[in-house]
């Protein structure tokens, strides 16, 4: 469904949960604490304030909200455990027709990046191809934790900024 600016701003809190509740990947806290900084002016400002929530949130939830993403390729993909949202940005990519040896190398890059992080590894997924993905998992395996931390969440805002394009019309 598509919304657009105004009406959001005059949704109940319930209604703007509902409908923004999923723009970061099983995160509705952001959604709800976006509610009270309305009115935006825009999807811009939207996605704005919401970022600043999550560059707020200290660090623990910060891994939190990392954490409430999926593997890309991973076993959840398969067995059709995914968001509406994550579902169809792994399809537009082709996550969800890999051969037997592709998904032997996701997930031995998801296991890896797992260890070493201790959360999933976040790409924006519509902005590479198959092997853009795995060209970045190997370029950041090699950060360390805090650089690591940042290019996750800037990730998850690139794909918050997606979805919001797709749910919010200008």
């Amino acid at each position: 469904m598509t919304y657009r600016i105004a009406e959001l701003n005059e949704m109940t809190r319930v209604r703007f949960v509902g409908a923004l509740g999923e723009i970061f990947e099983m995160s509705p806290w952001i959604a709800e604490e976006a509610w009270d900084r309305r009115p935006f002016t825009d999807v811009a400002n939207l996605h704005g304030e919401m970022m600043k929530i999550v560059r707020q949130s200290g660090k623990s939830r910060q891994i939190a909200l990392l954490k409430a993403h999926p593997d890309l390729a991973g076993k959840a993909a398969r067995v059709g455990a995914l968001t509406a949202h994550s579902t169809d940005e792994q399809a537009s990519v082709g996550l969800d027709r890999l051969s037997d040896a592709e998904y032997e190398q996701f997930h031995a890059r998801n296991d890896a990046y797992q260890k070493k992080f201790d959360f999933p590894f976040i790409v924006a997924v519509k902005d590479y191809d198959k092997q853009g993905i795995l060209a970045a998992f190997e370029r950041r395996l090699a950060n360390n934790n805090d650089r690591e931390l940042a290019e996750g969440l800037t990730q998850v805002g690139r794909i918050a900024e997606i979805r919001l394009a797709d749910t919010v019309l200008a």
